[in-house]
């Protein structure tokens, strides 16, 4: 790509998907800035770099929706060069390249040895970031296309790790997501086979600890953590280290016993009933997410209504779904009872109206309480509010708190305040 970049070039990006794909981002831009490019808001560029995700048909579909849209401005005159990189370019380069010859340069997914550089272009507000331990992964979920698209497991060496932690310390995070396909991994591909423990993290917990020894940032927050590998002293390092968030996302896709076999997530509906009333008595405070799939091939009424049961038992806090896509190159893509989209969209919808009723009435027990937001707008909304989280909800994918205040906060500070009021996701909050 770096042959189409000239030194009077300003460039946009556009980044998709979820937040791994926005550290890469981050780090492609920092790249095009060493090649003499200018970095500029989309709407200022004379070229623009997207950040693909090909991760679901939706995501597939977004992304060329978003080429297609910058073909026209290039046709138009509006923008000069168009760059596509990751995910999609990944999966699908001579598709690509033969269906949008206006496209200046298809490049893979970023480099992972490239992953610390101390010139990245931050995309995310000053006070948050995401740090990336590990890239591809090793798990063998049926559904999942990642591991072709992204590779096997590649683990970063914990002293680059420690380096960009340390540097965003400094900068004044106060927010630090640590974020891979599966972080309870992190470390598997640097061990001999023979010494693993399927049920183990253990260099996670060891990373964690030095990442808490050398940095001062308040929130530390875990992202996709996987239910078999939730060691007790992971559940422990939680549940006694004030700055990590009492906060589990613990993806756990679906709850039949036959089900979750198809899907290769090697455990049972009983294993994670005891997970997560363990998770709850360690960590009395927690918010728990998860996601489900729903439609997978050969699901019945009778397994989708299990889960239904199941989330009404054990209600959790936040909940994302999806509908089961079904990607060429996973053993699941030839599985026999190939749902219908009619019937995935209804079970999709049953499941999410559940669980917003099931988010009101836990944030209705919320009421009253003293809790600690850190503020994400440091301008008023149209509401007349500032916008806050708590530690029990991640950015971007969970709820806010509407905080008023009888002064201006500024974007990145915590502070403590009472919970007044409550909707189906969200919080209202009181300035203490």
């Amino acid at each position: 790509m770096h042959n189409f970049i000239g030194k009077s070039d300003t460039i946009g990006v556009i980044s998709l998907g979820c937040s791994r794909n926005t550290v890469d981002s981050e780090k492609i831009l920092a790249d095009v800035r060493a090649h003499g490019a200018r970095i500029c808001s989309v709407q200022n560029a004379s070229s623009i770099l997207v950040n693909t995700c090909a991760f679901t048909k939706d995501a597939k579909e977004e992304s060329i929706d978003v080429i297609m849209d910058l073909i026209d401005l290039k046709k138009k005159g509006k923008i000069k060069k168009i760059f596509v990189h990751g995910c999609l370019s990944e999966r699908y380069p001579e598709e690509l390249r033969r269906n949008f010859k206006e496209v200046d340069a298809f490049v893979g997914i970023a480099d992972f040895k490239k992953t610390f550089d101390g010139r990245a272009r931050r995309l995310t507000a000053k006070h948050l970031a995401y740090l990336k331990i590990a890239e591809g992964c090793d798990n063998a979920c049926t559904y999942c296309a990642i591991p072709q698209i992204k590779g096997a497991l590649r683990s970063r060496c914990v002293s680059s790790i420690l380096r960009e932690a340390e540097s965003l310390d400094a900068s004044g995070v106060k927010e630090l997501n640590i974020v891979g396909q599966d972080i309870t991994l992190f470390g598997w591909d640097k061990s001999a086979k023979k010494t693993r423990d399927p049920r183990s993290c253990a260099p996670l917990v060891g990373l964690l600890k030095k990442i808490l020894k050398r940095t001062s940032i308040p929130w530390i927050r875990l992202f996709y953590l996987h239910p078999l590998r939730m060691s007790d002293e992971l559940v422990d390092l939680i549940s006694t280290e004030e700055r990590i968030c009492p906060y589990v996302d613990l993806p756990l896709q679906h709850v039949s016993a036959r089900i979750l076999k198809l899907m290769g997530r090697g455990m049972g509906k009983k294993e994670i009933s005891c997970l997560i009333q363990r998770l709850r008595k360690k960590i009395p405070d927690m918010a728990l997410r998860t996601t489900f799939i729903v439609g997978f091939p050969s699901e019945s009424d009778s397994e989708f209504g299990e889960l239904l049961d199941f989330i009404t038992t054990h209600p959790f806090d936040r909940l994302g779904a999806f509908m089961y896509s079904q990607e060429e190159g996973t053993r699941a893509y030839r599985f026999k009872g190939q749902v219908d989209e009619k019937t995935k969209q209804e079970r999709y919808d049953a499941l999410m109206s559940l669980q917003q009723k099931i988010s009101e009435g836990l944030l209705k027990k919320e009421l009253g309480r003293i809790r600690q937001v850190l503020v994400d707008e440091d301008k008023k909304s149209v509401r007349g509010v500032t916008i806050a989280r708590t530690r029990r909800d991640g950015p971007e994918v969970d709820g806010v708190a509407y905080l008023s205040s009888k002064k201006i906060l500024k974007i990145g500070t915590l502070v403590p305040c009472r919970i007044t009021d409550s909707y189906e996701y969200d919080l209202v909050a009181e300035a203490l």
